[in-house]
Order: C-alpha cells, then sequence, then structure tokens
C-alpha cells in the first residue's frame, strides 16, 4: 500500500527503503502497471508527454526473466542494426553478443542489453528497478560508471529503486525513503545520508554500512 507519496525526479532520485516498503510498487504505478482492483489516484506534472516505452522506460531487475531464452538478442532489441550497435559500443559490450541467446551471456552483460533496450527509444526518464542486485562488485562498479556516463551523453533524468544506500550514493543526487508506503524522508542524498533525522532512515544506513564491512 502507498499513502501518499510525493516526490520530484530532477536529474537522479533514489528511491530507497527495506523489502515490501513500496518501492516496486511505485514503479508500477507510475508505469500504469498496478492491477485493477486496486484504487490508484496518481498525479503527475512532466515537461515532456509521458508515454510508457517511449519517453519513459524501464530497466528491470533480472535480465534473465526480460528477455526471451530462445531468441537471439538482436531479434529482442526491436532497433536497427546501426542504433544497437550503437548503443552496445556505449556499453562496452561486443558486437558479436547481438548473435547470441541469453543464456550465452553472463549476469553483468544482460544488464547492459536490457539498459541498451532501455535506451533504445530514447527516453526522457529512465526507471531502475535494482539492476545491480545480482552483480558482483566489479560488475556493479561498471554499471554505475556506465549509466553515468550515459546519462552525461544522453541527457535522461533516472528513478532509481534500491535497498542499498552505497549504490544510490555512487548513482543519485537526491533521495526519498519509504517506509511501509509512505515517504519519511527525502532531500539531497548527500545531507540525508551525513544527517539522517529519522530514526529508520539512520537504520538503513547503518546496516548498509555494516554490510559493506561484511563483504570486505
Amino acid at each position: 500500500m502507498l499513502v501518499d507519496c510525493s516526490f520530484d525526479i530532477h536529474r537522479s532520485l533514489a528511491m530507497v527503503g527495506e523489502s515490501g516498503s513500496g518501492k516496486s510498487l511505485i514503479l508500477k504505478a507510475l508505469l500504469g502497471l498496478c492491477d485493477r482492483v486496486l484504487d490508484v489516484q496518481l498525479q503527475k506534472r512532466s515537461p515532456f508527454e509521458w508515454i510508457r516505452g517511449k519517453s519513459v522506460a524501464l530497466v528491470p531487475q533480472n535480465p534473465f526473466t526480460a528477455l526471451s531464452p530462445l531468441t537471439r538478442i538482436e531479434d529482442q532489441m526491436f532497433l536497427d542494426r546501426v542504433r544497437s550497435k550503437e548503443l552496445f559500443e556505449m556499453l562496452g559490450l561486443d558486437q558479436a553478443l547481438l548473435k547470441r541467446y541469453p543464456n550465452e551471456l553472463s549476469g553483468g552483460q544482460l544488464q547492459r542489453v536490457v539498459v541498451a533496450m532501455a535506451l533504445g527509444s530514447a527516453p526522457k526518464l529512465l526507471l531502475l528497478d535494482e539492476p545491480t542486485t545480482a552483480l558482483d562488485q566489479d560488475s556493479r562498479t561498471m554499471m554505475i560508471e556506465q549509466l553515468l556516463s550515459l546519462q552525461e551523453i544522453l541527457g535522461f533524468s533516472l528513478l532509481f529503486v534500491t535497498h542499498d544506500m552505497s549504490v544510490a550514493a555512487a548513482l543519485c543526487e537526491d533521495i526519498c525513503v519509504l517506509n511501509k508506503g509512505c515517504i519519511v524522508e527525502g532531500g539531497n542524498l548527500n545531507e540525508v545520508i551525513e544527517n539522517p533525522k529519522m530514526p529508520y532512515t539512520r537504520q538503513l544506513i547503518e546496516a548498509d554500512f555494516k554490510n559493506r564491512e561484511y563483504r570486505k
């Protein structure tokens, strides 16, 4: 359930919260994918025409379920060959991967393929549903660097849904903290991390630092 969630997306916004806080539900609401039995009242103002799949695109959490395992990558791009190759080059992907099937690619390669597909329509807003969760540290770092570079080149805004404060801090300028369907804190990301006002936000930050120490 979501209750009176209001937020602005400028250049980059991280939507942070633990599992079940409502992060993915916000993405579904924005994309018009909520179940019809739900009472969804959505108001959005945008400088561009809000068209799912064109001005707004989604990078899902799990690339393995986003692609058909029986179809070559090039036949799932729905782009002309020149544009596909251009996006692959921007994401550091070998052109030969276009001829392969999804199960012949690594998780990091598949995630970058899905990013290329999302960017194919030149969206104004890119929605990212925890795209780094299943990646190892090296692939995660590469994905963050490439997203930042692509944002500079292509000029899109992004909404990044995650439970990982460290990844959010590396990618985004602003933050909204979500708890049980409510936004409990928001603002400049660095300021929130340095001086969290809500106990729940403080707990998320402390838990994230503990996890990073454990991963070391």
